[in-house]
């Protein structure tokens, strides 16, 4: 695994946190939406993983006339057969990049629904399981609005995680620039995976394995209420958010080499699976506060289990 994490480093400088929650959300089995503004490398990083990860992967570019079919497949008469055929469509895959999810409209949007939370699609009636392991990676532009649907709540919890990327500080960028090669020698040199299906799956099993106390539960649960009691907030988390929190913190500590949970990993991995969860009231918006601003409150709140 520390190969897996060193070859993602190398490839994707200075985003070596956001890498680590990615590879945490991969092995807790959810599925991610990454938010930054154009070029900061969200494509590159969805590539990344799937080309170290020795996967089938896919790319989707959502646009405002995609239909759902597009994403699921669908059925075919073929003549020369005498026979309908089922026609798969790219959410068949290991890794699916659903790039700029939130242009395309909601009935297009929620064709992901079924795939994200059952690992399955419906074509015609007909239900087909989804490949193992299954990872969505969506990406959306926090900048342009204008022809951009957002996403509704049912979607967004979806999603494991939100990461944010942000720009790369100066040392970061020095490197980037001073390493960068052109798109036909990435081309001529793919990228040779580290990792395989079958290990991932294996890891994810493994997780069941990972310990963490009672108080540590009584923690995450307390979290998870104190949301749904703050004044700043009109939607707190879910259950499923609960249940987020606890298996990635599952993942980032088999990441770290432990068999065991610490109330650091829980603190560190509850950010990204809330932000996208809380629904603010609209004075909280006016007072520019953010879901950001309020986990980190929530959590300087709340006893941390010794």
């Amino acid at each position: 695994m520390q190969l897996w994490l060193e070859a993602m480093e190398q490839r994707l400088y200075g985003q070596k946190l956001n890498i680590r929650l990615l590879l945490t959300a991969m092995l807790a089995g959810g599925h991610v939406l990454l938010e930054g503004v154009p070029g900061l490398g969200k494509t590159k990083m969805a590539r990344t993983i799937a080309g170290l990860s020795g996967g089938e992967y896919r790319r989707v570019q959502f646009t405002p006339d995609l239909m759902p079919s597009d994403i699921t497949g669908s059925v075919i008469f073929n003549m020369k057969d005498n026979e309908f055929t089922t026609i798969q469509g790219p959410v068949f895959t290991n890794i699916l990049l659903a790039d700029e999810i939130n242009r395309s409209g909601p009935k297009t949007q929620a064709a992901l629904l079924e795939a994200m939370e059952e690992r399955q699609v419906t074509i015609q009636g007909n239900t087909h399981p989804l490949p193992d392991p299954f990872f969505v990676i969506a990406t959306q532009n926090p900048v342009e609005y204008e022809g951009t649907y957002p996403l509704p709540e049912a979607q967004l919890d979806r999603f494991l995680f939100k990461l944010v990327l942000d720009y790369p500080n100066e040392e970061a960028e020095q490197h980037i620039l001073r390493t960068h090669k052109p798109f036909i020698e990435e081309r001529e040199h793919p990228l040779i995976p580290v990792m395989t299906t079958e290990r991932i799956t294996q890891l994810q099993r493994r997780l069941s394995q990972v310990v963490i106390e009672e108080s540590l539960i009584a923690y995450v649960t307390t979290i998870i209420r104190n949301t749904r009691a703050s004044k700043r907030v009109q939607l707190g988390a879910s259950p499923r958010a609960g249940i987020a929190i606890l298996m990635a913190s599952k993942a980032w500590a088999m990441i770290e080499g432990r068999s065991y949970v610490t109330p650091d990993d829980i603190k560190l991995v509850a950010r990204p699976a809330l932000r996208h969860r809380l629904l603010l009231t609209p004075q909280a918006e006016l007072e520019g506060g953010t879901s950001d601003q309020i986990i980190q409150d929530t959590l300087a709140s709340i006893p941390v289990p010794r």
